[in-house]
């Protein structure tokens, strides 16, 4: 990328990963097992050292983030106190790395990443931070379903976006990559059977918030970067609320799904281009994958 200074000097390109879920996050740590197993790149990590799912592009303002050096096989990788935005600021800036990524990979996160909620996606804001400072990058996001997806299919979700990622570094370092937007992977559940690849167009969907009242925190649940509640966790009864205070309540989130307008998609020339180079990459799919 010609203008973008602090590039490494290294013939293996650089590769930051970073995501929403935290830098213990099965996702995330599968991504990087196929990025070193891969050995054609520089891996680094820069990653909330906790869970960050629907912050959107929060960043840290007034307070300083800590930042800790965490053992990641193959990687040199640092545990953040921030955002995933805040993440991917530093993963780039030269403070903690000594030159700047070629390619930002933020993911892979738990749950699904289209329509409208990616406005409110952690995984998709630490792709769209590097794309606000001149830095390709790809969001990846697996659609777990609690009951039917295991651990062990974010490794087949990692090796499914191998050939994307080498062939947009191929094309980063050939200067012919486009900069005017960044690559929103969304993987299905049966990955292990997945037909290749597809380019589509953001969807229009939007997941509305309600509240509903319970009766302690322990009801809270758990919220996907989705907006979906986590299926594995178990429907609790609900609380009369005469039997509550009025000065002391508890709610959670009820999900409607409703269409909307006005969507924003990518520059033209951004979608034109991959319209015609995605369909090649189906013939570089890991078999492992299939």
């Amino acid at each position: 990328m010609d203008g973008v200074t602090g590039r490494s000097s290294d013939e293996r390109p650089t590769v930051l990963v970073t995501n929403d879920d935290g830098i213990d996050a099965p996702g995330l740590r599968a991504l990087v097992r196929a990025l070193v197993a891969a050995d054609r790149y520089r891996v680094r990590v820069c990653a909330p050292d906790s869970e960050k799912s629907a912050v959107s592009h929060s960043i840290t303002w007034r307070h300083p983030v800590a930042v800790k050096r965490v053992d990641i096989d193959g990687a040199e990788a640092f545990a953040v106190s921030g955002t995933p935005a805040d993440c991917t600021s530093l993963g780039i800036s030269n403070a903690i790395f000594s030159s700047v990524p070629d390619l930002v990979l933020s993911g892979i996160n738990k749950g699904s990443n289209c329509g409208y909620h990616t406005v409110y996606s952690g995984t998709v804001a630490g792709a769209r931070e590097a794309f606000f400072n001149g830095v390709p990058s790809v969001s990846m996001s697996y659609d777990w379903v609690g009951g039917k997806s295991k651990v062990e299919d974010y490794t087949l979700a990692a090796e499914a976006c191998l050939p994307i990622i080498g062939a947009i570094l191929d094309r980063i370092r050939n200067h012919s990559y486009p900069n005017g937007s960044f690559l929103n992977v969304d993987l299905p559940t049966d990955i292990a059977n997945h037909k290749g690849y597809k380019l589509t167009e953001q969807g229009r969907s939007f997941f509305v918030m309600g509240w509903r009242l319970v009766s302690s925190e322990m009801q809270g649940g758990q919220m996907l970067s989705t907006m979906t509640m986590d299926k594995d966790v178990a429907e609790l009864p609900d609380m009369d609320a005469s039997t509550m205070s009025a000065e002391h309540r508890l709610f959670k989130r009820e999900i409607t799904v409703t269409p909307l307008g006005g969507l924003a998609p990518p520059e033209k020339e951004f979608q034109a281009f991959f319209k015609d180079w995605l369909p090649s990459l189906s013939d570089h799919v890991c078999s492992s994958a299939l």
